[in-house]
């Protein structure tokens, strides 16, 4: 690589699917100020497609829960040893780091005894759980690039050097703007199911949303459900799932956008994540489910301070907007009877969504990969 060190070099690491997407906008609105960039690192299709040279693949080391790391584990510590072996290597002008904090905070500790320049862009979580993190940010990151309002204040608070940059999903051009685009329900509702973007996700929680569709579906007999598949789960995942479940009817798998996906929908049950998000910005009524193993909640409960919401939109809106079941909450019965008494209430919905537009508004300006772009140009040595 040393014919490609003649160009500014920048090493991103990006372990999860969102972080991957979001990582690939910000590569190409660093490629619009600066042509002289080579890029390489941890990620996966979206950004191999703008050119990064993937060192390692991110579907190997990208997980939920704690012990759902176990089966990964030898992925992950491969992925370490030869990030840091490449970093000694190629002592890249800028390493770029996409939220995974445990991975990534680790790494930042060998670029630190480098001195080379970290970019954290979208933040861990630390404000909810394992705030003692902030310590080893505050030693190992040169600057953080938040996209949730309240976390610029947070890091303000330890004296981390920090920026909101906005939202990355505004950056859309396809959302909604105001509430009169928004699909009304009416004879034949269209109910969006959301289960995930890992395999693991989906195989938790489908067969829930399955079950909880073929509830509603006895109450609203025309409804139609259609289930959402992110580009990181395998489509015969889906397919096979569905085909245990011969009660529901009038149910369609879908691809592609998300955003095009939530369109068609008046209502989505959605696994907590950033799709709570998108779903906010659509302004599409949802309700929110998330079951994980009994011990990665225990111990995720343990750790878990001062927060009194799980999904996004809720933690924005700093108010409950949107119902979460979780856990033993997150049953078929349970979760259908909240779907219909929230649909059968007109008021109720219309309000929601005009509260849900107002969290797209709390969530700062498009134009989030072109501010930390700026960021991450400023920071190269030169």
């Amino acid at each position: 690589m040393s014919s490609v060190k003649q160009k500014q070099c920048i090493m991103i690491i990006s372990g999860e699917a969102s972080g991957d997407i979001h990582g690939s906008k910000l590569v190409k609105s660093m490629r619009r100020k600066n042509k002289n960039l080579f890029l390489c690192g941890i990620g996966g299709s979206a950004l191999k497609k703008e050119g990064v040279r993937i060192l390692f693949e991110a579907e190997k080391i990208s997980v939920v829960g704690m012990t759902e790391v176990i089966p990964k584990l030898i992925s992950i510590l491969k992925g370490l040893i030869l990030t840091k072996r490449i970093l000694k290597s190629l002592r890249p002008d800028l390493l770029i780091l996409i939220d995974f904090p445990d991975f990534n905070i680790n790494v930042a500790a060998t670029a630190k005894k480098l001195n080379i320049p970290v970019l954290y862009y979208i933040s861990p979580q630390i404000w909810a759980w394992r705030s003692g993190r902030v310590k080893k940010i505050k030693k190992r990151v040169d600057h953080v690039a938040v996209i949730l309002p309240f976390e610029e204040k947070y890091y303000k608070k330890h004296n981390v050097p920090v920026t909101f940059v906005g939202h990355p999903l505004l950056d859309k051009t396809n959302v909604y703007n105001s509430k009169d685009k928004i699909m009304k329900v009416g004879d034949t509702p269209v109910i969006g199911l959301v289960p995930g973007s890992r395999d693991g996700e989906v195989t938790r929680h489908l067969p829930i949303m399955l079950d909880t569709a073929s509830i509603i579906q006895e109450r609203i007999k025309k409804a139609k459900f259609n289930i959402s598949v992110a580009p990181t789960v395998k489509e015969e995942l889906v397919e096979d799932i569905l085909k245990e479940n011969k009660q529901i009817q009038n149910v369609k798998i879908v691809t592609g956008s998300i955003d095009t996906f939530l369109r068609k929908c008046v209502f989505v049950i959605a696994v907590s994540g950033t799709v709570t998000l998108e779903t906010a910005i659509s302004g599409v009524p949802m309700l929110i489910i998330y079951k994980m193993s009994w011990l990665s909640y225990v111990v995720a409960r343990l750790l878990i301070k001062g927060v009194k919401y799980v999904g996004l939109v809720n933690l924005v809106a700093g108010k409950s907007l949107v119902p979460e079941m979780l856990q033993s909450e997150a049953e078929p019965e349970k979760i259908a009877d909240k779907v219909l008494e929230m649909m059968k209430n007109k008021n109720k919905i219309d309000k929601l969504k005009n509260d849900l537009l107002d969290v797209r508004k709390k969530l700062g300006d498009a134009g989030a990969s072109d501010r930390v772009a700026e960021i991450a140009i400023h920071m190269m040595r030169f």
